[in-house]
């Protein structure tokens, strides 16, 4: 009897081991946070325009981030060609169709309207309605800044440049002054086109921008 009662009493103990452990693996994946969800919200600067898949701004994104041990996914959501009203007019639908809330958002709109000679009031109305949805949401805002081409006159540059430095501080979100920093201008940076970045000037952005970026995000958890 005493052998038997040993034996049960062993028996006993390897089962609520397994139960515990699967106890805590049931607890671990339960807690095991999802990765934050990044919206890059904006034209073929954010599209990946001409550029393969993994080339463009958020694939880039994603993997600098991952490679400095956040656990994020970042969303493409720009579209080639697209002005701030085109961009304000899809803003909700693609909000709607994401599974998820995104936990940041980087806002790169404007450069289309600069291009066409839109009118800033235009450009800025815009970008304000979009801010103050995002804001509404409960979504943070990386908004990224563009600068105007010379050639526009210098009234319009003036008023252009600043458009963006005055929305960040209206609706208090961080800015990243020119998107394509280090990359406009610059030989090997750009596309034929004189317009678009290539592989190596989007990894130029993405390292401008990252810094940003992670402080945002660092700030919603």
């Amino acid at each position: 009897m005493r052998t038997g009662t040993t034996r049960y009493g062993a028996w006993r103990a390897f089962c609520y081991l397994c139960v515990a452990a699967m106890l805590a693996m049931t607890g671990a994946a339960a807690s095991a946070a999802p990765a934050k969800l990044i919206l890059a919200f904006g034209d073929s600067l954010t599209a990946g325009y001409q550029l393969k898949p993994g080339e463009g701004f958020a694939p880039q994104l994603e993997a600098a981030l991952r490679a400095k041990g956040h656990d994020v996914r970042v969303h493409n959501a720009g579209v080639s060609g697209d002005t701030t009203t085109q961009g304000r007019a899809r803003l909700n639908w693609v909000l709607t169709g994401l599974k998820a809330k995104p936990d940041l958002v980087v806002l790169e709109l404007g450069a289309n309207d600069m291009l066409r000679g839109e009118p800033v009031a235009t450009a800025k109305a815009n970008l304000d309605a979009m801010l103050t949805e995002f804001a509404r949401r409960g979504i943070p805002v990386v908004l990224a800044g563009m600068r105007a081409s010379p050639n526009l006159g210098r009234d319009y540059v003036r008023a252009f440049d600043a458009m963006y430095p005055a929305l960040a501080k209206a609706h208090r979100v961080p800015l990243y002054p020119f998107f394509m920093d280090g990359v406009a201008g610059v030989r090997g940076m750009q596309l034929g086109d004189g317009l678009h970045p290539t592989p190596g000037g989007v990894a130029v952005i993405v390292r401008g921008i990252s810094p940003i970026v992670v402080t945002a995000l660092t700030a919603t958890r």
